[in-house]
């Protein structure tokens, strides 16, 4: 069952096109990754899909509510953390949920009951009632997804969820968020930078790039696109070694610099390459080889690397108040 629908979603600001009649479908109880470089369009996608801004033409559903015509539809049925952090770092961590049950208008009789589930599914009940400066980064990340499942959402919507954590307290967020697919049937969109994160994580990725989708499939099966492994030459000469390969690479990209090949059983080609670059006088700074990666695939689709792209706090703040002022009417 698909639980976010879109049809011809389009985005304009003035001139720019800044999400171009994307059409896509969510399955209920995934865990779905959109990948892009700034400016690509995911979080103007995704700003549509909360409701913070309208679509131009097209349209969109979450959990069967259109997102214009039905808003509060929408936000009832949406948990979102924002890649800025926007906690009241002066208020304890159970003030701070309280503060947000009371935005999205749960009922008082209800809402301890709520924030000790939430709390104790991102194991921060020893810390419930500790001031939120004196927290680390990892437990306000997690302290800010508990907040997103206050009210119970079916659609859990993550904006680079582990930027700026170190790897072991990534791993533990990772670990999180399949708990939330697995044993709460969440369906989880997330963007992310972390290109091992979407690998681990998605069951499938959208790659966006200048307003479009380029390319959309299981993270293995965007891998398996490529055609084989991928060897990648460092040379001032990417043009010659390209013609040099004619017949071993079954694809090349060219980016900055260096040439990628995919080529089947690359530890026998590496060597042939680097004898034709000796005979045909070819500098060659590095070669390396690995299996493909999704930045691989990011990069071929896109023709450069992910850069980080961020949502303003001031942003994450207006939704929650247009959650609230909905749950009101």
């Amino acid at each position: 069952m698909d639980i976010i629908e879109l049809s011809g979603l389009t985005k304009k600001f003035g001139p720019l096109v800044a999400v171009d009649s994307v059409s896509l479908k969510i399955r209920e109880g995934e865990i779905f990754g959109l990948l892009g470089p700034n400016g690509a369009g995911k979080t103007t996608a995704i700003s549509m899909l909360v409701t913070m801004k309208k679509p131009t033409s097209g349209s969109a559903c979450v959990n069967g509510f259109d997102i214009v015509k039905e808003p509060d539809g929408v936000r009832r049925s949406i948990g979102i953390v924002f890649q800025d952090p926007s906690l009241d770092e002066e208020l304890t961590a159970y003030e701070n949920l309280e503060l947000h049950a009371a935005m999205y208008g749960i009922e008082r009789k209800d809402r301890r009951d709520r924030i000790l589930e939430v709390v104790r599914i991102v194991e921060l009940e020893d810390r419930i009632n500790d001031i939120v400066k004196t927290f680390s980064g990892g437990m306000r990340r997690r302290l800010e997804i508990a907040r997103g499942l206050l009210h119970y959402p079916k659609i859990l919507f993550l904006d680079e969820p582990t930027i700026g954590l170190d790897p072991q307290t990534r791993k533990h967020v990772w670990d999180y968020i399949k708990t939330l697919k697995v044993e709460h049937g969440i369906t989880i969109v997330m963007t992310t930078h972390y290109m091992e994160e979407a690998d681990s994580l998605c069951d499938r990725v959208a790659i966006i790039d200048n307003g479009k989708i380029i390319a959309l499939d299981t993270p293995d099966a965007l891998k398996d696109s490529l055609g084989g492994d991928i060897i990648i030459v460092r040379t001032p000469e990417p043009r010659k070694i390209e013609e040099a390969v004619k017949g071993i690479a079954r694809k090349t990209k060219i980016d900055d610099g260096s040439i990628s090949l995919s080529v089947a059983q690359a530890d026998k080609k590496i060597l042939k390459i680097m004898d034709i670059a000796r005979e045909r006088k070819i500098e060659v700074q590095a070669i390396s080889m690995h299996k493909p990666t999704l930045d691989d695939v990011f990069l071929h689709y896109t023709g450069r690397n992910i850069r980080e792209e961020a949502v303003s706090g001031k942003d994450a703040m207006r939704i929650r108040h247009n959650a609230w002022a909905g749950g009101r009417r």
